[in-house]
């Protein structure tokens, strides 16, 4: 076995013994061979642990990755709009491939490739000296190795599209290759899921850092949905040659919606009824239990980022914004609100659905002199409310910056959104006619979409009422859409999915028309919110919630009219108005929000230059980063116009 490997799984078998509560009776790790480690099950599961170690590498998931993959969209953004950082470029879609946030040799791109190493390996040394076919137990890591090697995989290629097939352990041959086409890569993503599904249990016993078959059907029909939909690719045959590309859906047959579309949602009807998974009943518990950590398998969540306890820096870098509090987190230092929703989501939902006040914060915590209290944040600042550091009572978090809290990577709701999106669909035909060879399924798929409705309204009846009059495959696709935006925001899986739709730059604008529109108190085009029956002035007061410190606010909801600058309408007493920095009544709905400052380097937000400086449709993904693209020995180049 070559130097390299031997490292390698030395490195998976310390990762396995750290985790192990009893001590191993069996040689020194430095004696162990692939033959002894893929033959014995407890080796080999330590070997499956250090796939996933690559997540928490400072320069990966946990300080690169999921800080910066995923907005600005029409629903998630970056909240600074400071010109010309390498911060926001990234965001922008302004990236070049010298960024210095993502231009690192232990970046997210080399490290995802290191755990697909990791992954080949386990796979290939399973398949040889763990008898798979006799050894169920040696199966079912297995089939955790390809689900893993599948996750590893769409990271890559959500974030760089084009990069290259590995599906073997590395050998002196094969240590620099260039790009492949991505259909090459997904079409054996697919069939590894295929085979893992008939290999694990619907989900782990124990916990959702264990993959399950629940999840890794899940991942199928979202591969499925990625591969069949739209993209920037390059010219067919032109993969890795510097192409600009255009975008298109892929040429291959097998990828079409029309192959893949029966067999995705097959599985996931096999996962809506035999699996046991379901929804929580209450939308807010459910984020709860994500902050304290509880992630017992067999509910919602499916599957999360397998960041230790002290490792991650998710609500860090996403929780509502404490101003260096200390009184309801552990935390003395300011964390949380790089990014929040766009400020238009939260009134794109209907006043009594309950993910509103979930997903959507305005508020952000403060020590003005009288204690720790949340104070209004400003209507260019909207926090996803699904991070609180307020919510972590029993999580083993001591305030540093790493917080534990693990991203929720799928979820019950996406099977039932993804299961409405398939069954709705009709197919592909010829180009120009929307109708192709699919049996369509509208009863199954307004079944799915009330489902999710349901929980959110608290009601099986103001469901029925939301989908009422509603079908028709457009009619019925634009609510999977928008339901997608309402479910998942703050989730990230939103870029994906306008980039598959093939409308991210048309979102995004549309969503800068619907800022100008709620600044200026007009009504907006995509909520169809009537914001002249706001106020300009806000007022506040506070209260307490469950024993927490909580905020009232008067003057910002649809409905709220008459707030002036030195009077408030709302019934009760301690409503205080809301000021600015001088402790002047300021207003709320103003034009002046949202505009550019060119003294102080500031992006105008309510237009499309608040979300991009270059067209999204032409940079919907990330370069490869410079530094590998040297060490490559000219077998890499980056395509896309990098």
């Amino acid at each position: 076995m070559n130097i390299i490997k031997r490292i390698i799984i030395g490195a998976g078998i310390a990762a396995g013994l750290s985790l192990a509560s009893c001590d191993l009776t069996t040689e020194s790790q430095s004696t162990f061979d692939e033959t002894q480690v893929f033959s014995d099950p407890t080796l080999a599961e330590y070997q499956i642990y250090s796939i996933s170690q690559c997540f928490g590498e400072t320069n990966c998931h946990r300080g690169r990755y999921l800080p910066w993959y995923g907005y600005n969209t029409d629903i998630e953004w970056y909240i600074s709009n400071t010109k010309g950082e390498d911060k926001s470029a990234i965001v922008r879609y302004s990236l070049i491939s010298t960024n210095s946030q993502l231009n690192l040799a232990n970046g997210p791109y080399n490290e995802l490739f290191s755990g697909i190493e990791r992954a080949n390996l386990s796979i290939d040394g399973i398949r040889k000296y763990g008898n798979p076919e006799t050894r169920p137990e040696m199966a079912s890591l297995l089939g955790e190795a390809l689900v893993l090697r599948a996750v590893l995989y769409t990271e890559l290629l959500k974030a760089y599209g084009e990069v290259p097939a590995r599906f073997a352990p590395v050998t002196p041959e094969t240590i620099y290759l260039n790009k492949s086409d991505r259909d090459v890569i997904y079409k054996q993503l697919l069939a590894d899921l295929e085979e893992a599904i008939g290999y694990i249990d619907y989900y782990s016993p124990s916990s959702t850092d264990r993959v399950g078959k629940a999840f890794a059907q899940g991942m199928y029909a979202r591969v499925a949905l990625m591969a069949s939909g739209y993209a920037q690719r390059p010219d067919n045959g032109q993969v890795g040659t510097g192409n600009m590309g255009s975008i298109r859906r892929s040429l291959d047959p097998e990828l079409s919606k029309n192959a893949l579309y029966p067999k995705a949602l097959a599985y996931l009807k096999d996962c809506i009824t035999n699996s046991g998974l379901r929804l929580e009943s209450d939308y807010e518990k459910l984020w709860k239990d994500v902050n304290n950590m509880d992630l017992t398998a067999g509910k919602e969540i499916m599957w999360v980022i397998p960041f230790s306890n002290s490792r991650g820096r998710w609500n860090y870098t996403f929780a509502i914004r404490n101003n260096g509090q200390t009184d309801w987190s552990p935390t003395t230092s300011n964390r949380g609100g790089q990014a929040g929703p766009v400020p238009y989501v939260y009134y794109w939902y209907d006043k009594d659905d309950t993910r509103r006040d979930v997903s959507c914060v305005n508020y952000e915590w403060e020590n003005r002199g009288d204690g720790t209290l949340p104070y209004p944040a400003g209507m260019e600042n909207w926090y996803f409310g699904k991070y609180r550091f307020e919510w972590m009572t029993t999580a083993p978090y001591g305030g540093g910056n790493d917080d534990g809290v693990k991203p929720v990577y799928m979820r019950y709701a996406d099977i039932l959104l993804m299961a409405a999106e398939i069954a709705n669909s009709s197919g592909e035909g010829e180009e120009g006619n929307n109708a192709g060879t699919l049996t369509r399924d509208e009863a199954f798929a307004k079944e799915c979409l009330q489902t999710v409705l349901a929980r959110a309204y608290g009601s099986e009846s103001r469901a029925e009422e939301v989908l009422k009059g509603i079908s028709g495959e457009e009619a019925l696709f634009e609510q999977v859409k928008k339901q997608r935006a309402l479910e998942f925001v703050g989730e990230f899986l939103r870029k994906a999915d306008l980039i598959r739709w093939n409308c991210l730059k048309s979102n995004i604008d549309k969503a800068a028309e619907e800022l100008t529109a709620m600044r200026n108190r007009g009504t907006g085009t995509i909520t169809n919110a009537n914001y002249t029956s706001t106020s300009e002035y806000l007022w506040y007061r506070h209260t307490t919630v469950d024993g927490i410190p909580a905020i009232e606010m008067y003057g910002n909801h649809i409905g709220d009219e008459g707030a002036t600058e030195t009077s408030c309408p709302a019934s009760g007493s301690g409503w205080q108005p809301y000021t600015n920095s001088e402790g002047e009544a300021s207003k709320y709905f103003d034009e002046k929000i949202f505009t550019s400052d060119e003294s102080k380097n500031i992006q105008n937000k309510n237009t499309t230059e608040g979300f991009y400086d270059s067209d999204p449709n032409l940079k919907q993904y990330w370069p490869i980063p410079q530094t590998t693209i040297t060490n490559s020995q000219g077998s890499l180049k980056n395509d896309y116009g990098y």
